[in-house]
């Protein structure tokens, strides 16, 4: 789903709350209940009630005090259409609404496996005080010229993007583990999960040894390179079976197998059912 700005505003920012939320998806012919996989960042800040949802296969249910972030690629769904009466903010923008220097900092910590945070007090007012300056100034323009109004909004956004990724990771105190090398691994693999699944191809492509990658993705998330591999093509072969409508043969061979019956298997063994079974059992 790509980013579509509301007709009439400045494109860039999004600022809605729940019903607002579901009347654009509704536009769309998305219902919240259905996966969608947007092509944007979302960020949703529960201020009261509760909220079903699902990342990637992940059910999170969220309380007043819980931020979560989904980022451009991920399947997001709500269960429950978007909450019994919960009350919540959310934040919808384009990956290049942030500044190059804010996007460079969100981006180090894309790979950490938290999306749900959960600010203790004092940092869930500091947030939300920011989140209230920054719905109040998305309402209108007021007697800034356009440019200082967009540049206003961007400023704000990064002040709350940079404290959510602060708060997102325990290794947020010091530079993330496995430094360089699993950053330019996790970005090869990114690029290139589709055609290798071999440790081996991207050492080689990276000029490091295969024991290198594999401490750095260890000291960065506590698994081995071949096993990041696999967890990053078993990930994407779940959004493509319940985003699209591609035969389990066209998915496997867009993720990198040959044939049929080796990417059933591999997705056999990850998940213990068949890609069919997975689609059947998992979409509404």
């Amino acid at each position: 789903m790509s980013y579509s700005p509301t007709p009439g505003r400045p494109p860039g920012l999004e600022v809605l709350d729940l019903p607002g939320l579901a009347a654009r998806a509704r536009q769309r012919q998305r219902p919240l209940t259905a996966p969608v996989r947007p092509a944007f960042h979302l960020v949703v800040a529960v201020r009261g009630g509760r909220l079903e949802c699902a990342v990637d296969f992940t059910a999170y249910t969220l309380g007043a005090g819980d931020w979560l972030w989904v980022w451009p690629g991920q399947v997001l769904q709500f269960p429950d259409g978007g909450g019994d009466g919960a009350d919540a903010t959310v934040l919808v923008f384009p990956t290049g609404f942030p500044s190059a220097a804010t996007d460079a900092l969100i981006r180090a910590w894309e790979h950490a496996p938290y999306r749900l945070i959960t600010p203790d007090p004092a940092r869930q007012a500091a947030l939300l005080r920011l989140l209230d300056a920054l719905v109040e100034e998305h309402t209108g323009l007021g007697d800034l010229s356009l440019e200082a109004y967009v540049e206003t909004l961007r400023d704000l956004l990064a002040v709350i993007l940079v404290r959510l990724v602060h708060l997102a990771d325990p290794r947020r105190r010091g530079r993330a583990g496995g430094g360089e090398p699993f950053e330019r691994f996790r970005r090869a693999v990114e690029e290139d999960f589709g055609r290798t699944h071999r440790v081996e191809d991207y050492a080689a492509r990276l000029g490091y040894s295969a024991r290198t990658l594999t401490r750095a993705t260890r000291a960065a998330l506590g698994v081995g390179a071949k096993r990041y591999i696999d967890d990053r093509v078993l990930l994407e072969a779940k959004r493509l079976l319940i985003h699209t409508a591609l035969p389990p043969a066209a998915v496997g061979e867009r993720i990198g197998f040959a044939y049929p019956t080796a990417f059933s298997a591999f997705f056999r063994q990850h998940t213990g059912m068949t890609p069919t079974d997975f689609r059947t059992l998992t979409k509404p």
